[in-house]
């Protein structure tokens, strides 16, 4: 008896706007665990982790520089040109995934040289601040991307508040949707989650201040300033913990503005995810809420780092009113009513120990898909627009 012949591996292509950024490396990792066979066509950011070399087949097309829209439209048609150079990996594609319009634009191209076409995937990790943009440069966004829609087969989307807010009332789309949440992935072998720590918790002192964390890459300016604030008025009380790249275009008085302040630590960027077991161990809470583009993306985003804050045990503090704020107070950590320094402050000089520490031991209880991929919730996602 003969068995049943092996599935083909379902044939990927990725068209990624910086290869070197974190959650374009956490996708790439979970597509190959899910045993598709994935080509990257990828951007680079000249500001982002410059040693990085892919560990995927990737095709480089170009390097890109931040805040530069003209130059970014030239990349876009310099792209589509460079592709047919490659139509040879291009061949056979099941599914495109395109992160960002600028890659949809890309991917869109590629997917008419490609016969029979594949399914294309608009993948939406933010709104950029041009899509809500009421100016002419608005409008002209917003119709580029109508207009690229209508050969999108599915939109895969990270929070919810995208979908409600902004594709179905802003771009009336209606077509088919998926929510893959910005959740941690870790490969086989990846760190542990700790334990519940059943020791006294210590109070908080000038020699054990508070430990309030803001992890990840560091680009929202208001975050930065409330943060200072913080540290201005709590002064020995509470330790300011940063990790991760700084954004200096977006942030270009971070190091003024730490050098300012002896309680205000930048360490650094950091490996991912192997280090993060230990900067959440550092951490007692971690500021998770971005401001940046408040009342639009900030506002409707889950950024990834409630997820990995929850599953090394390390409570989250958000605003209310905020998609975060509400995933953050369903009992993942704290909410403020506003963001500003004086209720920050305020609710850090409320918080005990023992109450962070409950905390800390409730989300240790959680189960751990709550907060990291499945290979299975992936391979699902990838594969919907391939189901009639």
């Amino acid at each position: 008896m003969t068995g049943s012949p092996e599935r083909k591996p379902l044939k990927l292509l990725v068209f990624g706007a910086d290869a070197a950024e974190a959650s374009q490396i956490r996708r790439m990792r979970s597509y190959l665990a899910c045993g598709f066979e994935v080509t990257g066509f990828m951007m680079r950011r000249a500001n982002m982790n410059r040693a990085f070399e892919p560990f995927w087949d990737n095709v480089h097309l170009f390097e890109t520089p931040n805040e530069n829209p003209a130059y970014r439209a030239a990349t876009v048609a310099g792209s589509i040109a460079k592709l047919r150079a490659h139509r040879a990996k291009l061949a056979g594609a099941d599914v495109i995934i395109a992160r960002n319009l600028d890659m949809l634009a890309v991917a869109a191209a590629a997917r008419r040289m490609i016969s029979p076409r594949p399914a294309l995937i608009y993948e939406c990790l933010d709104i950029h601040r041009l899509m809500t943009d009421g100016g002419r440069k608005g409008r002209l966004m917003r119709s580029a991307e109508r207009h690229l829609l209508k050969e999108t087969d599915m939109i895969l989307v990270s929070s919810p508040a995208f979908l409600r807010e902004y594709f179905q009332p802003v771009q009336h789309w209606a077509g088919r949707s998926c929510l893959v949440e910005n959740k941690l992935w870790i490969d086989p072998g990846g760190p542990e989650r700790p334990a519940p720590d059943p020791g006294i918790p210590e109070d908080w002192s000038a020699e054990r201040p508070l430990r309030l964390g803001w992890v990840g890459s560091l680009r929202c300016r208001p975050s930065l300033e409330l943060l200072a604030e913080v540290a201005d008025r709590l002064g020995p009380r509470i330790r300011i913990e940063m990790h991760g790249i700084v954004h200096r275009h977006a942030v270009p008085d971070f190091d003024e503005t730490v050098a300012a302040r002896p309680n205000m630590i930048w360490h650094g960027p950091y490996d991912y995810p192997q280090g993060l077991a230990e900067i959440y161990r550092g951490c007692d809470l971690v500021w998770s809420q971005d401001l940046w583009q408040w009342g639009t993306n900030s506002t409707w985003l889950l950024p990834n780092r409630i997820y990995e804050a929850s599953y090394f045990g390390c409570p989250s503090v958000a605003v209310d009113g905020t998609e975060t704020g509400r995933r953050v107070a369903d009992g993942l950590g704290w909410t403020i009513a506003a963001p500003d320094a004086e209720a920050l402050a305020h609710l850090l000089e409320r918080l005990s120990p023992a109450e962070i520490r409950a905390r800390r031991d409730a989300l240790l209880g959680q189960e751990d898909l709550s907060f990291r991929h499945s290979t299975e919730e992936i391979a699902a996602a990838i594969r919907q627009p391939l189901i009639a």
